[in-house]
């Protein structure tokens, strides 16, 4: 039995907090059979892993697979590879295009299992300096406080207008 939804394998928390993301596509990869039996099990890291063109080609560098454990010898692969993404001529051309035009560059945001095959989600993404993550981090944290400010207000417990204000202050006035 298939699953319509996708399972997400390794996802990348690091290219959200580094970087701006432009735009997102999701592209084939070309795998050994051992490394997608690695992939299911979770044995997968893409924290520093990014894509570029060589020649027309899409690759994959920096992500580590494991060794998958039953495999001795002839079906084992090496962990640090470059892996090939499967993409339409097109879409490589206008990527290399926009990357070199607006000084962007190639992240992986995931790694998913959609009807037995292997994808990856690219975000096409501008580098952050430190400044702005940090500007970033503000605005997430002050959106999240009015969000729990709204959800109080809503619900009449307020501490300006709730219940709980309201009975400290008389154990203060005692």
């Amino acid at each position: 039995m298939k699953k319509d939804s996708p399972e997400i394998i390794a996802s990348n928390r690091k290219a959200r907090h580094n970087y701006t993301i432009v735009d997102v596509i999701e592209a084939g990869i070309v795998l050994h059979g051992s490394e997608v039996k690695s992939l299911r099990e979770g044995q997968v890291q893409i924290a520093e892993a990014y894509a570029h063109v060589i020649r027309g080609e899409m690759w994959l560098e920096g992500v580590h697979v494991a060794v998958y454990r039953f495999s001795h010898g002839v079906g084992s692969h090496e962990p640090m590879r470059s892996r090939k993404l499967l993409l339409h001529r097109e879409q490589i051309r206008k990527l290399q295009e926009r990357m070199a035009k607006e000084r962007l560059t190639l992240v992986p945001l995931s790694m998913l299992l959609k009807n037995g095959r292997v994808k990856v989600e690219l975000a096409l993404a501008k580098g952050r300096q430190k400044e702005d993550r940090r500007q970033a981090i503000a605005e997430k944290e002050s959106k999240l406080e009015m969000r729990r400010e709204a959800g109080r207000q809503r619900k009449g417990t307020s501490p300006s207008l709730g219940k709980q204000s309201g009975s400290r202050s008389r154990s203060n006035e005692d």
